[in-house]
């Protein structure tokens, strides 16, 4: 896949940690192709990818733990540059004759870092005391024959090694967090000066790559595609009409977790606006069925996961050469609802379209998008030509307004929160910096209260508002709109929304938290 995509490419073996897809997000920002591959991967396996550089990621494990993940040996001996970082530095040390042992001084958090070798590539422009963010136990404490220390901190001597013989550059230190504050700089110079990458990724190249691909994947075959009206299953739809024409047919299902006046947008849009074959199925009652007496998370994506297809093999049974489910999964779906590749990373929850899938599809699957960021498929959508209202549409999950009702799902608690959500919506457009939002909704809780009502005591549910900024949906800060807002939304639900008595403000940042609540 790789090979097809770019004539350069830069692999990330993922030994667990959570900051695998940012190192992803930083070298696609220094414009070079790149996929997080599994840990267990072997050099052959990474010269017939047609690697020009490794990255090795962090990870939670010591490497002394048992069934601790490991690195083929042989991969420092392909004479191509390997970065190391945490975890990564710390399991090339020990298979090529270092030692690590844990550490008496632990460090979490901003250090300082003192440089040694101002000289080396991997340091070009940096200061000789840079700020950098440490999160390890562990530690090298003896480095192979070969090997030289080239930056310090206070309690760790061997922050930084390299091997010229292997081209292995080590940093006990995480350069692709925003906390190390060398610009970029790091990362940067390994890309450019020590890989020698162009730079020449282009996301126009990606389109082209990916319809010739379509083409060659379908044949003469039939497309139906999850069309949603979000920016992701719009891309993809676009991208595979624009491969196969007609043999695509597009099914927008209202799966009766949708927001307020949601379904009439979409068929307005994707019938006046687009010459594709759009089908409007509404499934409500089915999906409202199936989530009756549903209460755990993952159950609830699960029975919406199955109900789509259960809904897409129906639909399609009219057309003999369907043979294609187009989905519009992007890479931060893959990454958080699988260990990556058969990586060591935890599952932190299943998307409907990637762990929540039977078994027995019925379809093969077609994700144009898989290996993107949303950013990314933005600029695809903007470059197919789709409008504002679909490329800078908030994120909204597949399973709709069901993981945003914390405990069962019933038309009840649906037009609850649907009344809850336009206003919380509706107010933040108001927001001089509505723009910078990632998502606003509100979330209706099993959590009731005491309150007064028109001098009537009530006992009603709680409603939370999450307001989160971010640039591909991996991480996210929490974002606090002016009171009057805040003030705003609080009074409408409390007033307008019958069975909502309190409204409270979620502040929690990803990580810990999810962006969603199930």
């Amino acid at each position: 896949m790789a090979s097809e995509i770019s004539n350069e490419f830069c692999a990330i073996l993922d030994f667990g940690s959570q900051y695998s897809q940012l190192i992803a997000r930083r070298v696609r920002e220094n414009r070079v192709y790149c996929e997080i591959l599994p840990c267990s991967i072997t050099a052959r396996e990474l010269q017939e990818k047609g690697v020009r550089g490794v990255i090795l990621s962090g990870g939670p494990c010591g490497v002394y733990d048992e069934n601790a993940p490991q690195l083929d040996p042989e991969i420092l001996g392909m004479d191509l540059p390997v970065l190391g970082i945490c975890y990564g530095m710390q399991v090339a040390c020990q298979s090529t004759g270092g030692a690590v042992t844990p550490s008496t001084e632990r460090e979490y958090g901003d250090t300082t870092l003192l440089i040694d070798q101002s000289d080396n590539p991997i340091f070009y422009g940096c200061d000789e005391k840079l700020q950098v963010w440490m999160s390890h136990g562990d530690r090298v404490n003896e480095i192979p024959d070969n090997f030289c220390a080239i930056a310090h901190t206070e309690n760790t001597p061997l922050a930084a090694v390299f091997d010229p013989t292997s081209k292995f550059w080590g940093l006990q230190f995480h350069p692709e967090v925003t906390h190390t504050q060398d610009d970029g700089k790091i990362l940067n110079n390994f890309l450019y000066r020590i890989c020698r990458f162009t730079g020449d990724w282009e996301i126009q190249d990606y389109v082209t790559r990916s319809v010739d691909e379509i083409r060659e994947t379908v044949g003469n075959n039939r497309v139906v595609c999850a069309l949603s009206g979000g920016v992701d299953s719009s891309v993809v739809a676009l991208l595979i009409h624009k491969a196969i024409g007609d043999r695509l047919t597009c099914f927008f299902i209202d799966n009766g977790v949708l927001r307020e006046g949601e379904a009439k947008q979409v068929c307005d849009i994707f019938q006046n606006q687009f010459q594709l074959d759009f089908r409007f199925i509404d499934a409500t009652d089915r999906f409202l069925e199936r989530l009756a007496g549903v209460i755990e998370p993952e159950e609830k994506r699960k029975a919406i996961g199955y109900q789509f297809i259960d809904e897409f093999r129906e639909a399609a049974k009219q057309f003999t050469d369907a043979k294609f489910l187009a989905q519009g999964t992007l890479y931060p779906d893959v990454i958080e609802s699988v260990s990556p590749f058969e990586g060591p990373s935890a599952t932190i929850k299943s998307h409907h379209n990637v762990g929540g899938l039977p078994e027995d599809l019925g379809f093969e699957l077609i994700e144009p998008l898989r290996f993107l960021f949303k950013d990314e498929a933005r600029l695809i959508g903007k470059e197919l030509g789709l409008p504002d209202e679909i490329v800078q549409r908030q994120p909204f999950p597949g399973p709709g307004l069901g993981i945003r009702i914390v405990g069962e799902v019933t038309r009840e608690r649906l037009a609850t929160l649907r009344a809850a959500d336009q206003i919380v919506r509706k107010e933040l457009q108001e927001w001089s910096r509505f723009r910078d939002i990632w998502q606003g909704f509100a979330v209706l809780l099993p959590v009731r209260s005491v309150g007064v009502q028109g001098d009537q005591r009530t006992y009603d549910c709680t409603a939370a508002i999450r307001i989160v900024e971010s640039t591909d949906g991996m991480t996210a800060n929490w974002m606090l709109p002016p009171q009057e807002i805040l003030a705003r939304i609080s009074n409408r639900i409390c007033n307008e929304v019958q069975g909502i008595n309190r409204v409270v403000l979620d502040i929690s940042s990803k990580p810990p938290s999810t962006i969603e609540w199930e």
